[in-house]
């Protein structure tokens, strides 16, 4: 039987592998094994738990406090001899993280095929963000799949010589994530009871990158500290990420705010629960600049680079930095101006049709010499410029 080793470690790959765990699991000629790396133990384990997926193997490699250095050490230690025991046709790996670029690596030496989910995104400025952007590259160029999430992705690739045939127009598999919680009758209804039954509206806060460790968060903080003064009926809710580089500055300046709610990192449904009821979003997370666009949220991204430009261009998402003026100014035009708002809210998806994990299944399976036998339709591009190229 073949085998497919999905590596993870971190929240937004168990999000975006998990519709693809999904989707392989149907199938009894192909074994399907979960690796979870532990990168981010406690979190990752509620949001296995929460797509109903399993982990087969645990590699444990989390400590407090960890550096890069760390993470790669103990991903060369421990991921080494699983491949060898279990002798994989084809390793899985999603996004940017470390985990996936030490995945991807380790398995490129073992010469396994090698699949990246969310292949193309790039800034081109090494250290922002950091490390990602070199780990997204480096798995680039040791994948036998490339499966970009949009054009502008594949285009990237193109452009770097990256082998046209190992690169397949997918879409991002985050929209499957979030069209299967959205068909749930209990989440739409909660988002129509709290835009309705409150006056208060609420912007949720996201900020971890390591770029904006130290005085970009003290600055992004105080810009909270002043919209909430200015604005009475603004109640911020930020889940505070465990680093204690993030936590120290955020308690420290917001801890006492009555109208901020700091709480601990959410499970994925609560999440998706306050994005659907949320205003705006503030954010220096890449997974959430593609999840607003399904959920129509407008975006303010708490970076001076985005490696999804698809978001600013439709016009879903834009650039404001850390910059406490650019904050301010940027949230209170979307809370006074309703045009402004509207021009942001009511934009066409950039990332997909909720159909990137089959396409992804139907590519893996014809490689393994399996019949394909859920045709998907070809993802439509949402550029009108360049539909001609997909005709």
């Amino acid at each position: 039987m073949k085998k497919v080793l999905l590596v993870m470690g971190t929240r937004p790959e168990i999000i975006k592998l998990a519709p693809v765990v999904k989707v392989l699991g149907r199938y009894k000629d192909l074994e399907s094994i979960v690796l979870s790396t532990g990168q981010h133990r406690e979190m990752s384990e509620q949001f296995f738990t929460e797509f109903a997926i399993a982990a087969d193997i645990h590699l444990g490699i989390m400590r407090p406090n960890q550096s890069l250095s760390y993470i790669v050490s103990q991903m060369a230690e421990k991921l080494e001899p699983v491949l060898a025991r279990i002798q994989p046709d084809v390793v899985l790996v999603q996004g940017d993280t470390t985990t996936a670029a030490m995945g991807g690596l380790i398995s490129y030496y073992h010469r396994i095929a090698v699949g990246h989910v969310e292949a193309g995104l790039r800034t081109y400025n090494i250290y922002f963000p950091h490390p990602e952007e070199i780990n997204r590259q480096v798995i680039s160029r040791l994948a036998t799949f490339n499966f970009v999430p949009t054009l502008r992705a594949r285009d990237n690739l193109l452009r770097e010589t990256i082998d046209g045939k190992t690169i397949h127009y997918v879409g991002n598999t985050v929209v499957d994530a979030l069209n299967d919680l959205i068909k749930s009758n209990a989440i739409l209804q909660q988002k129509e009871d709290a835009v309705s039954g409150s006056d208060t509206r609420t912007i949720l806060v996201t900020a971890h990158r390591r770029e904006n460790f130290g005085s970009p968060m003290a600055n992004i903080c105080a810009a909270i500290r002043e919209l909430a003064e200015r604005f009475k009926d603004l109640k911020f809710i930020f889940p505070v990420h465990p680093n204690p580089n993030v936590r120290t500055t955020v308690f420290g300046m917001l801890d006492n705010n009555t109208q901020v709610e700091l709480c601990e990192p959410l499970n994925y449904l609560e999440l998706v629960r306050i994005m659907l009821s949320a205003t705006i979003i503030l954010t220096d997370s890449g997974g959430i600049q593609e999840e607003a666009p399904t959920l129509r949220i407008p975006v303010l991204v708490l970076r001076n680079e985005t490696e999804r430009p698809e978001g600013i261009d439709c016009g879903i998402a834009r650039l404001v930095g850390t910059d406490k003026a650019l904050i301010i100014n940027a949230v209170t035009q979307l809370l006074t101006d309703s045009e402004a708002y509207n021009r942001m809210a009511l934009v066409k998806n950039p990332y997909g049709d909720g159909k990137a994990a089959q396409r992804i299944g139907n590519v893996l399976r014809s490689y393994l010499g399996l019949r394909v036998a859920e045709q998907v339709e070809p993802l439509e591009c949402f550029y009108s410029d360049q539909k001609k190229e997909l005709e």
